[in-house]
């Protein structure tokens, strides 16, 4: 088993930055890729960004330049820093973790952006 928890979001302007943070516990030696996805009210679930065990981030066209993923291995734990955010961006924010298939995910924390 793997549990995945969520942490850093939270209200903020337009312009602001957040800084989320995903800790895995249980059995981490299957985790291959981490990612972050998200879903806003209504609309389905997105991948977000997504780091390879190597390091190897990608990234969704609408984050790109203003998202960063990263991923500390030795503490089981990646996080991703949401700067110059926009109303658009208020979703649910999810943690996942991926394998040789899905293995897990968060339950969530809440990203509003306010305009």
């Amino acid at each position: 088993q793997v549990q995945l928890v969520e942490s850093g979001g939270g209200l903020v302007q337009a312009g602001g930055s957040l800084r989320l943070s995903c800790a895995a516990s249980g059995s981490v030696f299957s985790i291959n890729a981490m990612g972050w996805y998200r879903q806003a009210p209504g609309k389905q679930r997105e991948l977000v960004t997504s780091i390879t065990s190597g390091g190897v981030p990608n990234y969704a066209d609408s984050v790109k330049g203003r998202f960063t993923i990263s991923r500390d291995n030795a503490k089981n734990t990646v996080h991703l820093q949401m700067n110059s955010l926009k109303p658009e961006d208020t979703a649910v924010y999810y943690c996942n973790a991926r394998g040789l298939g899905n293995i897990g995910w968060g339950r969530g924390t809440q990203v509003t952006v306010s305009s």
